[in-house]
């Protein structure tokens, strides 16, 4: 049985160490192990697959915060594309828990949001910018989002990314960002388009996966029907009927609809 490591041997400073014992982490998940120790040493492009709730947003965000200096530079150092308005900011709060007493900035800039505020906050200078693609490439479209001197583009949830329709800005992305930066993707799962934009775009990487055991089962069905509001719970209605058995989870947008649907 292999020993596991602790996050003082994954070879993290003193000062980011602390930061997680403040956390309350004790030890890094499989693919913290894999993936950090490759991160410090900035030598290769990573692919992590590894779905949600693994801990890869530590995965990629403590080396990160390891490795970028706080030399009060307006040009961000790393970009971080997520799926959603929601992940981008969960993703910024757990990057600013994470990083301690260290001097470096971070915004989270999506959709929904005025942009007025966000002009303002990148104008004022960021290190670590969180982000859905639509947005950042409307930054990079209005010459407010600087990524000449980026050190470090992620892809969280990469392949959640392609399935909602961002190829084409993740690609125009890709194409403004220096060549010397290192490119970290994380994906539950690995079809083609993945495996096209590392071929392109990613030069030398190393996959890395967890056990097969924790990622996503490629053999669950997911369905969605298109209906009006006012046919929703008729639809929910046949299809509890056509399963001779029907066991699920219902989720609802409010506790109104909670009450009402059950």
């Amino acid at each position: 049985m292999e020993e596991k490591k602790t996050f003082r041997e994954l070879g993290l400073s003193e000062e980011i160490l602390q930061a997680i014992e403040k956390k309350g982490f004790e030890e890094p998940s499989p693919i913290q192990a894999l993936t950090i120790p490759i991160l410090l040493k900035g030598e290769k492009n990573i692919i992590g697959q590894a779905q949600t709730g693994t801990g890869k947003t530590a995965a990629f965000g403590l080396p990160i915060l390891d490795t970028l200096t706080t030399n009060n530079s307006k040009h961000v150092q790393a970009l971080i594309l997520a799926p959603t308005r929601e992940l981008a900011v969960q993703v910024s709060d757990e990057i600013i828990s994470l990083k301690g007493e260290k001097r470096l900035s971070v915004a989270a800039i999506y959709g929904g949001q005025a942009m007025g505020e966000q002009l303002r906050r990148l104008r004022r200078g960021v290190d670590i910018v969180v982000g859905t693609p639509g947005r950042v490439q409307d930054h990079i479209n209005r010459g407010s989002l600087d990524l000449s001197q980026l050190s470090f583009l992620i892809l969280d949830e990469a392949d959640e990314m392609l399935n909602m329709g961002f190829v084409d800005d993740i690609e125009k992305i890709l194409e403004s960002v220096p060549e010397e930066k290192k490119m970290l993707l994380f994906s539950a799962t690995m079809p083609s388009k993945i495996k096209h934009i590392a071929k392109k775009y990613m030069g030398d990487y190393e996959i890395f996966e967890v056990k097969k055991r924790d990622l996503t089962s490629n053999l669950t069905e997911q369905i969605y029907f298109e209906v009006t509001r006012g046919d929703k719970f008729e639809a929910l209605c046949r299809i509890v009927d056509i399963e001779e058995e029907f066991f699920g989870i219902v989720f609802c947008r409010t506790k109104v609809d909670v009450d009402d649907v059950s």
